[in-house]
């Protein structure tokens, strides 16, 4: 029996509200995944074609002195 085959049967022996209750913890796991793997993909699509630039700064403008 297949891991699927097993919470499909695990699921059918719940009341209703439990149901329900699956559901969302289901819903909510995909989110989370489509989440993490949108982020990503908007990072890499925004900083696309940007590493053959040449930079307009170099380490002497990050610098700040406090006196």
């Amino acid at each position: 029996m297949s891991l699927e085959e097993k919470i499909i049967r695990q699921v059918h022996e719940l009341a209703e509200s439990k149901k329900a209750e699956v559901l969302n913890f289901v819903e909510y796991l995909k989110a989370k995944t489509e989440e993490k793997d949108w982020s990503g993909f908007s990072l890499s699509s925004a900083m696309r074609g940007m590493e053959d630039e040449d930079s307009l700064y170099s380490l002497h403008d990050l610098r700040e002195v406090f006196s």
